[in-house]
């Protein structure tokens, strides 16, 4: 066979501030090949890709290389971005593996990727089962968002029924998953989203109150439906800050993430920050990707989620976008405008 088009999305442009731009900061490259047939494994495997997962975490890595003991690492410039994803095997050198396996693992943004022997071990790669839904779902309601909540809901949250916890990003693909595990468990929840849609959607999921952030004077309305417990952070900067004014003594801060950092900085002038010694409160920060928390947790969540998900008690949507218009599907999560999980849709099955 003669060698076939790969096409793959390339990290073209650092950002200090901003939203990444379709084109500039990404771009579709559709001049790459490669030879299905001939393409050294080195001991590993050849994948084609699926699906790929579209997080807010990725705006982080396209920034210049830093320096530093908390340096983190960013994408390669000229080189394609990477993130989970799911595949179908075409090509085996592993015993552990055969061709027509599912998997889901740490992708480069390709059609198809070759993933030699020693690579293996570091990109989390597993055989998945199938269990009678889309392929995709393994990037949602069971992967990495799904995890993010469980795990981080399981370890930090003091739960006790008719506190008050307040989910910012209610209606995305972590969020969406933590309303409902809180409801469960009898918290009363508050969920914000961008748009009235989304909220329809949150109160959908058991949101006992739900508002759009973007309409809504945030500090009156937790006047009148606070104050709060807990306060589960995806957003950080003013979202904090407000939260901090409006949580009881001993509550809880747990913070996932702090998407209008990633794209308008991290400095902020915080007001209520000494809320924190002042009412004692607990502060936790966390990633998924923690080896602890998939030690404490991992064997719990593939018992409970997925059963859960396949019964209809966990509520879940995607948003699939086409692989070509990856750079418009990332910006949007970072404006906030998609809808439930994002998902790049390289072939379908």
């Amino acid at each position: 066979m003669s060698p076939i088009r790969n096409a793959a999305i390339i990290f073209n442009e650092p950002l200090d501030k901003g939203y990444p731009e379709p084109g500039k900061t990404l771009v579709y490259d559709t001049d790459r090949t490669i030879d299905l047939e001939n393409v050294p494994l080195h001991g590993g495997l050849l994948v084609k890709v699926l699906y790929l997962s579209n997080d807010p975490y990725l705006r982080q890595k396209m920034t210049k290389p830093s320096t530093g003991k908390w340096a983190e690492p960013v994408f390669e410039l000229n080189e394609p971005i990477a993130n989970f994803g799911v595949g179908r095997v075409l090509r085996s050198e592993d015993s552990g593996y055969k061709a027509g396996d599912h998997v889901s693992g740490f992708f480069n943004f390709e059609e198809y990727v070759v993933l030699p022997a020693s690579a293996i071990p570091h990109i989390m790669l597993q055989k998945l089962e199938d269990q009678g839904v889309p392929w995709s779902v393994y990037l949602g309601a069971l992967g990495m968002p799904a995890m993010t909540a469980y795990f981080g809901y399981k370890e930090y949250v003091k739960v006790k029924p008719g506190k008050t916890i307040w989910i910012t990003t209610g209606a995305g693909a972590v969020g969406s998953v933590l309303i409902q595990l809180a409801k469960i468990d009898g918290l009363r929840v508050i969920a914000s989203a961008g748009s009235d849609e989304k909220v329809a959607f949150m109160k959908e999921l058991g949101a006992d109150v739900a508002f759009n952030y973007k309409t809504t004077n945030i500090d009156e309305f937790l006047h009148k439906e606070g104050p709060i417990d807990i306060y589960w952070d995806h957003v950080g900067r003013e979202s904090l800050d407000i939260a901090l004014a409006h949580i009881n003594k001993y509550g809880q801060i747990i913070i996932a993430g702090a998407i209008s950092g990633y794209n308008h900085g991290y400095t902020y002038p915080f007001k209520n920050i000494f809320n924190i010694d002042k009412r004692t409160l607990t502060v936790n920060g966390f990633g998924v990707l923690d080896p602890e928390l998939a030690e404490h947790w991992g064997e719990s969540f593939m018992r409970e989620i997925p059963a859960l998900f396949t019964s209809g008690q966990l509520k879940f949507r995607e948003e699939k976008m086409p692989f070509e218009k990856t750079g418009e599907a990332i910006a949007r999560v970072q404006k906030g405008e998609n809808y439930g999980k994002s998902v790049l849709v390289v072939a379908e099955e």
